[in-house]
């Protein structure tokens, strides 16, 4: 047993020796080591928002679960949020707003926590709108020019838009929005703009769910954004091979030939996160989606 100290909590851990990942020798210290030198970067995202559990116990070579709601073992100290659910009784979800916190759900072996687009306070309207871009396979080229196919549009009805590798495949394109709209005007406006692009660049593209109809395009993928979805939260580390993370990164990088969706890995990370936020006052460029749905919606007129 070793007791980590954050400020007025303390975590007692257990079995930091226990390997996580096998390939690399990985272990829950190390990981527990990566998410202390990461929170000043996560904790704005993580923030008031509820989030799902990805847990390993036995390390990524084993079967791992998603856990949504809060264990009774959990200590009272930990935040949570109740939200109700259409088809379930309402769960009781972690909110991570303290580093105590988060080392807490490593120690409880949660390699990845997944994060709502909504925040506890309005929990029905999301503040952001998020593509996932999804490779036909590992070649990703395609990704880097789907994404800027999406940054372009974003462009054309006025939302700024980030990016990040996911750690497995692709990449997230997140548009920051100001909590106006519920989810389903959200998701709306993410299908609509995922169709217009999809029409623009058939051989490239598709919105196809069926992978067997997608023919070697990117599918461009927006249920994400509904109630009750998660996205990978921002710096989390995948459990997959290698340890890679959820990075976010500046348009530019993604403009380099040698990046991929996991070039960004626990073992690399220290120098990135040693370097300037390249998300840095993102949220402050939120906006409405009225402008941009007129904007689209002339945009679709005009290409129809």
């Amino acid at each position: 047993m070793t007791t980590r100290s954050y400020g007025r909590r303390s975590v007692d851990t257990s079995n930091e020796d226990k390997v996580f990942y096998p390939e690399s020798g990985l272990t829950k210290g190390d990981l527990l080591d990566y998410y202390e030198r990461a929170w000043p970067r996560m904790r704005a995202d993580l923030a008031d928002r509820p989030l799902v559990m990805q847990r390993f116990p036995d390390g990524i070579g084993a079967e791992g679960f998603f856990q949504k709601q809060v264990g009774e073992y959990f200590p009272g100290w930990i935040e949570t949020v109740r939200v109700a659910r259409a088809s379930d009784d309402p769960q009781e979800l972690v909110v991570c707003n303290a580093k105590a916190s988060l080392a807490y759900l490593v120690n409880q072996a949660c390699i990845t926590p997944h994060l709502w687009l909504s925040r506890m306070d309005r929990i029905d309207t999301p503040d952001q709108l998020v593509i996932d871009v999804d490779p036909p396979g590992r070649d990703f080229a395609p990704v880097r020019a789907a994404a800027q196919r999406c940054r372009e549009l974003l462009d054309e009805v006025g939302l700024f838009a980030v990016v990040k590798t996911t750690g497995s495949r692709g990449v997230h394109v997140t548009v920051p929005l100001r909590r106006v709209e519920g989810f389903d005007e959200v998701r709306d406006v993410a299908h609509r703009l995922a169709g217009v692009l999809a029409r623009r660049h058939p051989e490239a593209l598709t919105v196809e769910q069926r992978k067997n109809k997608r023919r070697g395009r990117v599918y461009l993928d927006v249920a994400r954004n509904a109630y009750a979805q998660t996205v990978v939260a921002p710096y989390a580390v995948r459990a997959l091979p290698g340890a890679p993370i959820a990075a976010p990164i500046r348009w530019s990088e993604l403009e380099r030939p040698s990046l991929e969706a996991q070039s960004f890995r626990v073992e690399n990370a220290r120098a990135r996160l040693g370097r300037a936020d390249p998300w840095a006052g993102w949220r402050r460029r939120a906006r409405t989606l009225r402008s941009a749905r007129e904007r689209l919606a002339s945009i679709e007129r005009r290409e129809s």
